[in-house]
């Protein structure tokens, strides 16, 4: 028994075994493997061109209602110079999708801060306005908000209830 750490190789070929795996075994997989993939590559775009040929023949006809119903909607024309906006109005019936929501959202916001931060017309022939909502707030502190009179309406209401007592009596 020896007591070294490290044993030399009786063969001496170095720290690992040379039988276990050979180079054209490596080289024969990885050959496989490409042709492999080009065969996938074909099969695959020829199902792609036979399925896209099979959708667009079986399509139901266009709706006459329907206004310049383009052939190709997954590129734009080249009139609209990558206009997308100008493209889905033009072309589709509304409710129109959402193009960049962030930005959308964002104009309506600013529509919104503009409506409440600014003066202006509701419906000018009937005279009505809007007003900055803290200028409202203060006409609000200021006034007061609206009260019935009380006093008017508890009369209105009790005197109805004894007219009908009356002419239930006679």
């Amino acid at each position: 028994m020896s007591n070294d750490i490290h044993p030399e190789n009786s063969n001496g070929h170095g720290s690992y075994e040379r039988r276990d795996i050979g180079v054209a075994g490596v080289l024969y997989f990885l050959g496989g493997l490409v042709i492999a993939g080009v065969c996938v590559h074909f099969i695959v775009t020829g199902l792609f061109h036979y399925l896209d040929h099979r959708y667009e023949t079986e399509q139901p006809p266009i709706s006459p209602l329907i206004k310049n119903q383009p052939l190709d909607t997954r590129h734009l024309p080249p009139q609209y110079n990558g206009d997308y906006d100008r493209y889905l109005k033009d072309n589709f019936p509304a409710p129109h999708l959402e193009v960049d929501e962030q930005t959308e959202l964002n104009d309506v916001r600013l529509r919104e801060e503009e409506t409440l931060s600014t003066y202006g017309w509701v419906d000018k022939n009937a005279g009505t306005v809007h007003i900055p909502i803290d200028r409202a707030m203060d006409l609000l502190v200021q006034r007061g908000l609206p009260v019935r009179n009380q006093g008017v309406n508890t009369e209105t209401q009790s005197s109805k209830p004894q007219a009908k007592a009356k002419g239930s009596t006679q």
